[in-house]
């Protein structure tokens, strides 16, 4: 029986995202993939990657594109990027570069096309979860844990502006994505009834 249930909360909550994406937003390490992945599959959604069409349309990585061509043009082709995944391919369920809300063209083309969902988590989680990969550009500085602390400062309020907050915390993912989904379901309840 909860089968059916789910099943009926994921076609009401499909039906009320209608045509929109879901958009995650927040700190490089909050999940954004690995919860992205997981979302999109519960949902029946098409999963995208921010960063990996930013690499395809650039044939670099995104390191690569820092030290060759610099944060501003990198910051530009991923504003250009994210504008054409969500014209052209929602519904879908979209992680994003943790620098990409900071764009105000990127917030409204995120608000006029899709819900945005941040994944906020706390300073030490983060951390534990930036170390296990090397491919962090904005990290290479000989103080990564303070160059995260003023980037969480910096963006935390921007980030608070998302239509809906979750906390990524280190549980299971299944837990994040249940905490997503309902959250997710809430805030489309009360949009869509007002």
């Amino acid at each position: 029986m909860p089968d059916t249930v789910e099943t009926t909360d994921i076609a009401a909550l499909r039906a009320a995202l209608g045509g929109r994406a879901v958009v995650l937003v927040g700190m490089m390490g909050s999940g954004k993939s690995s919860v992205g992945k997981r979302l999109a599959a519960r949902l029946g959604l098409p999963f995208v990657d921010a960063d990996t069409e930013i690499e395809t349309a650039a044939g670099m990585t995104i390191p690569e594109i820092f030290a060759q061509r610099g944060e501003a043009e990198f910051r530009d082709g991923e504003r250009r990027v994210i504008a054409r995944v969500l014209s052209t391919r929602a519904p879908l369920v979209l992680a994003t570069g943790g620098g990409a809300f900071m764009n105000p063209e990127t917030r409204a083309r995120i608000a006029e096309l899709g819900v945005s969902l941040w994944l906020k988590a706390e300073l030490d989680v983060l951390m534990r979860r930036v170390r296990k990969r090397a491919n962090r550009p904005l990290l290479k500085t000989p103080d990564p844990e303070g160059t995260m602390r003023r980037l969480l400062a910096e963006r935390e309020p921007v980030y608070a502006e998302a239509d809906v907050t979750v906390i990524s915390r280190d549980d299971p993912h299944e837990v994040v994505v249940s905490d997503t989904l309902a959250a997710l379901g809430d805030y489309l309840h009360r949009t869509n009834a007002s």
